[in-house]
């Protein structure tokens, strides 16, 4: 009998409750959602009917339209975070790596991220004191317009995230060999060069990492959203995305029927619409390396 080492042993002892954990509370509801999705529930006896619930998603004319409605809200959400996130992101990075505040680099540091670590729940009670009309700092109801209901919560997404990408963009600045900063200026080179000609090329692989990861997270979105405006659509369905859609779909709110086949596939398309994604990006990012290879 061949006997274990000891270090595998002990691996196995760190991993395995963290990996029963992941298995019970990831994999087993993802794999079992997807499964229900091909069938048909009713009392207690369901059947299985292939593809019909992901054809009646997309054919029936109700929950056609509501999803196609929270898929082009989800983009919009995905697309202002990226729109704002990248832009302050860098500018906040450069800033701290500047040179220009270096007494005080790791208090600003702190400070923009610490919002990254509070409660959603807390960020969107915050956000909706701030905001209300009767006592807050605007007198239009934001949350209750057609027109700014969605930005308004996106942004408030973004400012509770923002430390993140300014984080990956703060660290590959630091990356950065000094050497090839300090060549750069042997060259003549001055700080608005060298930052636009060198530096950000070297960091420019962060941008795609930053992303994936933003449209991973937006598409997964649900808290912010509930948190300021509970499972309720928002007027319009203008605040209504992905995450809201299943919640209402599978669980039953705002006058929608709970209905679990057409959670599930709801469910089921999401986690398809994001493994093809991330699956696209990092079949893009290898095939980079290896043109880089050779």
């Amino acid at each position: 009998m061949i006997r274990t080492p000891a270090r595998y042993r002990l691996l196995a002892m760190f991993v395995l409750p963290a990996l029963v954990v992941y298995v019970a509370f990831a994999v087993y509801p993802l794999l079992s959602s997807v499964f229900l999705s091909f069938f048909e529930s009713s009392g207690q006896t369901s059947a299985f009917v292939g593809v019909a619930n992901y054809v009646d998603l997309f054919t029936n004319p109700t929950t056609s339209a509501r999803f196609w409605n929270a898929l082009g809200n989800n983009v919009e959400f995905f697309l202002i975070h990226l729109l704002v996130e990248l832009p302050v992101g860098l500018l906040m990075a450069a800033l701290l790596t500047s040179g220009r505040i270096r007494r005080s680099v790791g208090v600003y540091r702190t400070l923009l991220f610490v919002p990254a670590t509070l409660s959603v729940v807390i960020v969107g009670f915050i956000w909706r004191l701030i905001i209300n009309p009767l006592w807050g700092v605007v007198e239009v109801p934001l949350l209750g317009l057609e027109a700014t209901a969605l930005p308004t919560i996106s942004l408030m997404s973004v400012w509770q995230y923002i430390g993140i990408p300014m984080i990956f963009l703060y660290t590959a600045l630091l990356a950065i060999p000094d050497d090839v900063i300090e060549a750069s200026r042997i060259d003549g080179a001055g700080a608005w060069t060298a930052f636009w000609r060198i530096k950000f090329p070297l960091i420019a692989p962060q941008f795609g990492l930053i992303v994936i990861l933003t449209y991973i997270w937006t598409f997964n979105g649900f808290d912010i959203v509930y948190a300021l405006n509970g499972s309720a659509p928002g007027p319009n369905y203008s605040t209504d995305i992905l995450g809201t859609f299943f919640y209402r779909s599978f669980f039953g709110s705002s006058g929608q029927v709970a209905d679990l086949d057409l959670g599930a596939t709801v469910a089921s398309v999401i986690f398809v619409l994001i493994l093809a994604t991330t699956a696209l990006y990092f079949w893009a990012v290898q095939r980079r390396l290896k043109s880089y290879e050779l």
